[in-house]
């Protein structure tokens, strides 16, 4: 059977990850041992809150370490909202901080990524999501199905070549990125009903 590992950094909604991974048939466990995360056939990394406390947090736990080792083995690996957040260079939220690095980039605050002078932020409800590119997680799911968001900022990738599906809020923003055995997305799936359902499912399945 699969095993999922679902990092657990304090912050975030791990137990909603969890059920959604169990209802589509996968054994998924919330954790932050460090070994457990290695022996994981899956990773996911979700996350709600500050990005600078997130990632004191990670490093307060030992898991930046665990996370970059995972991705190097070619692991299939999931970030949801924050946790796509914290793979890139860094974040403009409260200050300049520096996230993971794993995939160049910073985190933007969405006024300053759309010019959009009455953009109401957080972006929060129910929004399309527009394929790019069609990474393994996806499969199966219509360009332009409905995901659920709940953020105040957005990645912006230096190398647009990882960019998955693109959403429209005031202008387009990146709502998920591909490369190798990374896929991660601004979206909540866990929150997404079916089509949710259907990515988490993908990616259980998905070898890299």
């Amino acid at each position: 059977m699969t095993i999922v590992a679902i990092i657990d950094y304090g912050m975030g909604n791990l137990r909603s990850v969890q059920k959604a991974f169990e209802t589509v048939g996968h054994a998924a466990v919330v954790t932050r041992d460090p070994r457990t995360i290695k022996d994981a056939d899956r990773v996911v990394l979700p996350g709600v809150g500050a990005f600078a406390d997130c990632m004191a947090n990670l490093e307060k736990y030992g898991l930046v370490e665990p996370i970059r080792s995972t991705i190097a083995a070619g692991k299939p690996f999931l970030g949801i909202c924050l946790g796509l957040q914290l793979l890139f260079t860094e974040s403009e939220e409260f200050g300049v901080h520096k996230g993971l690095d794993v995939l160049p980039g910073k985190v933007v605050r969405f006024s300053s990524a759309s010019n959009a002078e009455k953009l109401k932020v957080p972006h929060m409800g129910w929004n399309g999501v527009v394929v790019q590119r069609e990474a393994p997680p996806l499969t199966g799911i219509a360009s332009g199905e409905p995901f659920y968001f709940v953020h105040s900022y957005c990645v912006e990738p230096r190398d647009r070549a990882v960019v998955a599906t693109m959403t429209d809020y005031g202008a387009p923003f990146v709502s998920s990125v591909w490369k190798d055995n990374i896929f991660a997305c601004q979206f909540h799936p866990e929150k997404s009903q079916a089509a949710g359902l259907r990515l988490i499912k993908n990616f259980g399945a998905w070898r890299t």
